[in-house]
C-alpha cells in the first residue's frame, strides 16, 4: 500500500474517533445522569439538592428528538417516585419507558399528534400545587414537537408560518420569536401553567449561544422578546403579507396591547423555576478537540456559534483549509479544524436537500483535488443527476463537476438535536478503475440518506 493511502486510512480512523467522542459528549441519557444523582430522598440536579420527601407528586413533561432517552435516564434515577409523565417525541424516536407516556408527533412540521400531546402536557400540569415537582425534558426539535397555538390560530396557520420563515432564511432565534407569541405553552407559558409548583428543566441545547429562551422556544424560561420584535422579523424579511391573516391579526393585537405579553424576567411564575443545560454544541466540539489533540493533531476551534448563509460559511471553511495547506496558517498540518453553529439556506427554487448537504458540497468544490486522495467505496454509481438534490438551492455548485476530488467528506448532521457531523471517505482507485465525480458521490449519498428517512 502506498504511503499516501496509509496516511488517508489513518486520517479516516482519526476522523471517526474524533466524531464519536463528540457524539459521546452529548449522548442524552448520559447527559442527564451526569447532572442528576439520587441518594435516597436526596436528588441532586446540577448544583441544587432537592428533598424528594417534601413533594406529593413528581411529574415529567417535555418535548424533543432526544427526550425519549432522557426520559429513560430519569426513570432509572427516580423509578416509582415518578407519578406520571408525558413527553412528545419525533415519530420513531421512542424508547422503552414504564411511567412516562411518549407521544410520537411530527417534526420538523408540527402535526395533530403534537397538538394532542402538548394539550395533554398542559392539562397534566395545570392545577399543580406548591408540593409538586415538575421535571421538564427539553431537546432539539422541541419547538415543532410542542405545538399548541392560541385559539385564534389554527395548526394549518402555524404550519404555513413555519414554511414562510424557513424559506426566507430566518434564523432559529427569529423563528422562535414568532413561535413564542403564537403559543399557549412556549415563551414561559408552561411555567405559568405549572405555578406554584417547583419546575426544573433539563435542556439539551441545539441553538447557537445556548440562549435558554430560544431552546424549544423556552416553555419554562422568561421571554426576552416582544410582539414588536415579531414585526421586526417579518419586516426584515418582507414576509408579513405572506403569513396567514389570523397570525398577523394576533400579533397586531399583541403589539397594540390587547393581548398580554409573554411572561418576562421577574414574573412571580418563575420564582420556583430553574433551567439547566445538560449538553450543548460546545460540549461536543470540546470533546472532539480533546480527542484530536490526543491523536496528535494541531487543533483550531473556530467557533461554536457560527451562523449565516450556508454556502458562505462553507466557502470560509474551504479557504481556511487551502491556507493551511499552502502556508501553514493559522495552524500547520497535521491540522483539525472544528466548528459548530446553525447556518441558514435561503430557498430560491424547488427541490430536495438542505443546509447540511449544501455546506458539504460547497466546501468540497472550493478545494483543489491535490488536497485529498484515497480509495473509492464500493457501490457508488457512475452517473446520478444530483440536481434534484442541490438544484433548488441555486448556489454556486456547478451541475457538472469533473475534477477527480477524493478524500474525507464530512456531512454535518444532527445527533439527537445537537449538531454533529457524519464522516465519509471517498476517492479514486490508483489502478484507474471506475471514476466518480464528487457531485456523483454527493448525489449518491443524498439518495441513500433520503431512503433512510
Amino acid at each position: 500500500m502506498r504511503n499516501a493511502d496509509q496516511d488517508m486510512l489513518h486520517m479516516r480512523e482519526a476522523a471517526r474517533r474524533i466524531f464519536l467522542k463528540g457524539v459521546e459528549a452529548v449522548e442524552p441519557a448520559a447527559a442527564v445522569k451526569r447532572n442528576c444523582r439520587r441518594e435516597g430522598d436526596r436528588l441532586r440536579i446540577g448544583e441544587s439538592t432537592l428533598d424528594l420527601s417534601t413533594f406529593d407528586r413528581i411529574l415529567v413533561v417535555g418535548a424533543g428528538k432526544a427526550s425519549a432517552p432522557m426520559a429513560v435516564a430519569l426513570e432509572q434515577i427516580l423509578g416509582e417516585r415518578i407519578t406520571r409523565g408525558i413527553v412528545n417525541v419525533k415519530y420513531g424516536y421512542t424508547a422503552p419507558v414504564q411511567r412516562i407516556n411518549l407521544v410520537e408527533a411530527g417534526h420538523p412540521v408540527a402535526d395533530e399528534n403534537g397538538v394532542r400531546g402538548a394539550r395533554q402536557i398542559l392539562d397534566l400540569i395545570t392545577g399543580a400545587s406548591h408540593n409538586d415537582l415538575i421535571l421538564c425534558l427539553i431537546s432539539g426539535g422541541g419547538s415543532a414537537l410542542l405545538p399548541l397555538p392560541v385559539e385564534s390560530i389554527s395548526l394549518a396557520d402555524k404550519q404555513a408560518t413555519f414554511r414562510v420563515l424557513t424559506d426566507c432564511g430566518a434564523t432559529i432565534h427569529e423563528m422562535n420569536t414568532i413561535r413564542k407569541h403564537m403559543s399557549r405553552i412556549k415563551g414561559g407559558h408552561l411555567a405559568m401553567a405549572a405555578h406554584p409548583a417547583t419546575v426544573i428543566s433539563l435542556m439539551l441545547s441545539d441553538v447557537v449561544g445556548d440562549d435558554l429562551d430560544v431552546i424549544a422556544s423556552g416553555p419554562t424560561v422568561p421571554d426576552s422578546t416582544t410582539y414588536r420584535d415579531c414585526f421586526c422579523v417579518l419586516d426584515q424579511y418582507r414576509v408579513r403579507a405572506a403569513l396567514p391573516v389570523n397570525v398577523v391579526r394576533h400579533l397586531a393585537a399583541g403589539l397594540a396591547g390587547r393581548i398580554p405579553e409573554t411572561p418576562k424576567a421577574g414574573d412571580a411564575v418563575f420564582a420556583k423555576t430553574r433551567n439547566l443545560i445538560v449538553g450543548s454544541n460546545i460540549d461536543a466540539v470540546t470533546a472532539a478537540e480533546q480527542e484530536a489533540r490526543r491523536l496528535g493533531y494541531r487543533t483550531l476551534v473556530l467557533s461554536s456559534m457560527i451562523e449565516g448563509e450556508t454556502r458562505h460559511v462553507a466557502h470560509v471553511h474551504g479557504a481556511i483549509a487551502k491556507e493551511i495547506k499552502k502556508t501553514g496558517n493559522p495552524i500547520p498540518t497535521p491540522a483539525c479544524i472544528l466548528s459548530g453553529g446553525e447556518t441558514t439556506v435561503t430557498l430560491k427554487g424547488k427541490g430536495l436537500g438542505g443546509r447540511k448537504r449544501q455546506v458539504s458540497g460547497a466546501f468540497l468544490f472550493r478545494l483543489p483535488s491535490n488536497l485529498l486522495g484515497g480509495t473509492l467505496p464500493s457501490g457508488v454509481p457512475a452517473k446520478i443527476d444530483f440536481r434534484k438534490f442541490f438544484g433548488f438551492l441555486q448556489c454556486d455548485i456547478p451541475h457538472q463537476h469533473t475534477n477527480r476530488i477524493s478524500g474525507i467528506v464530512v456531512f454535518p448532521m444532527e445527533f439527537n438535536g445537537v449538531l454533529c457531523a457524519e464522516v465519509f471517505y471517498i476517492g479514486f482507485p490508483a489502478d484507474g478503475g471506475k471514476k466518480c465525480s464528487v457531485t456523483d458521490f454527493l448525489a449518491w449519498r443524498a439518495e441513500q440518506m433520503q431512503a433512510q428517512c
